[in-house]
């Protein structure tokens, strides 16, 4: 694919690719990270330490991982012609649909850590547990999506 991108097509794909497993990890860390963190509330030291934790993933992995993601997904998103009406590109809103709710999932987990970081904890560990789940189920989607382009 040439697009405005250009000779740089293929080094702006893999740079995207290689902060899309950036991302996943943090994505699949903090979660965890929040579990663990619930459980210890009782244990202020033990707390104190998740709060580090967590505020070292999300500043140094999750949100700047995060950030590059949207801005090379974006210019590959442009260069295939998303703004352009160009037919065929079905599966990339359907991607650009779930990264945007992915993306609203990785918000939230940042705030509840910062909940957890005042002592509110206002989720069962059940369902932290079950939230877990959701980078994985939206990154086999994504996966499918990019891979097999259904639609």
């Amino acid at each position: 694919m040439v697009g405005f991108l250009g000779a740089t097509y293929d080094w702006v794909k893999a740079a995207h690719v290689i902060f899309v497993i950036f991302w996943m990890a943090g994505l699949f860390m903090l979660p965890r990270y929040l579990i663990y963190h619930q459980e210890g509330l009782a244990d202020p030291a033990d707390a104190a330490r998740w709060v580090e934790r967590e505020t070292k993933l999300r500043a140094i992995i999750l949100t700047p991982a995060m950030i590059v993601v949207w801005v090379l997904g974006l210019a590959l998103a442009l260069n295939a012609g998303i703004a352009d009406d160009v037919p065929g590109l079905g599966w990339l809103h359907a991607k650009l649909a779930i990264v945007l709710l992915l993306s609203g999932y990785h918000g939230w987990a940042v705030g509840y850590a910062k909940k957890l970081a005042r002592g509110q904890a206002g989720v069962s560990n059940k369902a932290l547990r079950m939230m877990n789940e959701i980078p994985a189920l939206a990154t086999a989607l994504i996966v499918i999506l990019v891979i097999v382009k259904p639609f």
